[in-house]
């Protein structure tokens, strides 16, 4: 395998758990989980999953252990290396090996997945979630409306699927909210992790006139600070590594996901669902990043109307268009 970490964490005890097989006991009261990731947990759709986990067994609530940099073509080895080893519950993306490990589920009813998903729920044992954080993305393109100066935004993406495409189009709609005249410059790089690739798909959008970029993938903030440039961030808050360059960031918070799967589990009420609608704003799963750094350089305007936004979607008032079209470039 070519991955950098292989079973990080305490190695499980190795037991079957075929299917049909009881789940594990809770010798300890925890929960066995595991995590199987396709990128390095650097990564920042990947890390908020790792980020909730990890917070979870420092609590003591999990005995955790992770894979990071899983090919897809291992993907479903890992998959049953873990239910083979008695890991009671796996998180991961199964977005390239659907198929897969849709059938490892199957093999082992007893285990519980909860997995990065473009489809729906597989009983008994196989739920899905997605970052639905549309809503912060939506109010930080009304930040980024209002903050640039040459009307044109530029927009570096990995791949346009869903996931993607969903908070692509709600940043445009909210940048539109307040700037109709915005243009768009639209870009996906065919790749979940490659900074250098990013950054260069960024640069030839600075060059065609962006003052602002959305970073989906990393890389693009780095192009924005070398061009002295703004940034909105996706998933994480990077404004400490750029404090003059990102500007806001819609962030998501996958804790309640995760807190939800291992009460399910530890109580043995665990049954297949989309966990997607817990990445909302209503379920404390996503939020708009504090401008910090940024406070006193967004106009007051735009401050107003982002502030006025977002309460009107805590209160169920105001509603973000989930668009899963590819979004295209409006230059």
């Amino acid at each position: 395998m070519t991955r950098r970490a292989v079973l990080c964490g305490v190695a499980a005890v190795a037991f079957a758990a075929a299917a049909g097989g009881a789940l594990p006991a809770f010798a300890d009261g925890k929960v066995k989980v595991a995590g199987i990731y396709t990128v390095p947990i650097e990564q920042q759709w990947v890390s908020r999953i790792h980020v909730a986990l990890k917070a979870a067994a420092d609590r003591g609530d999990i005995e955790y252990v992770w894979a990071e940099s899983v090919a897809n073509t291992d993907y479903e080895r890992v998959m049953r290396q873990y239910a083979e080893t008695g890991q009671q519950l796996v998180f991961g993306e199964v977005f390239g090996v659907e198929r897969a490990a849709r059938a490892v589920a199957k093999d082992y009813p007893k285990t519980a997945f909860v997995m990065g998903s473009s489809f729906k729920p597989q009983e008994p044992n196989f739920s899905v979630f997605d970052n639905y954080i549309q809503e912060p993305a939506y109010l930080s393109g009304m930040v980024a409306g209002g903050m640039t100066k040459s009307n044109v935004i530029g927009m570096v993406g990995g791949y346009p699927i869903p996931e993607v495409n969903r908070l692509m189009n709600a940043f445009m709609e909210g940048a539109k909210e307040v700037n109709p005249q915005v243009k768009f410059s639209v870009s996906f790089i065919g790749s979940w992790f490659d900074p250098p690739k990013a950054k260069e798909a960024a640069f030839a959008m600075i060059d065609r006139g962006a003052d602002v970029m959305y970073a989906e993938r990393f890389g693009v903030s780095d192009a924005a600070k070398e061009r002295k440039v703004l940034a909105i961030g996706n998933v994480i808050d990077t404004q400490p590594q750029y404090p003059d360059t990102v500007v806001a960031s819609a962030l998501w918070h996958m804790e309640p996901s995760v807190e939800r799967a291992i009460a399910a589990v530890k109580a043995g009420s665990y049954k297949a669902e989309d966990y997607g609608p817990y990445s909302m704003m209503a379920h404390k799963g996503s939020s708009l990043a504090p401008l910090g750094t940024f406070e006193s350089k967004v106009p007051d305007a735009i401050k107003a109307k982002v502030k006025e936004r977002e309460q009107q979607i805590r209160d169920g008032k105001f509603t973000v268009k989930v668009n899963d079209a590819e979004p295209k470039s409006t230059m």
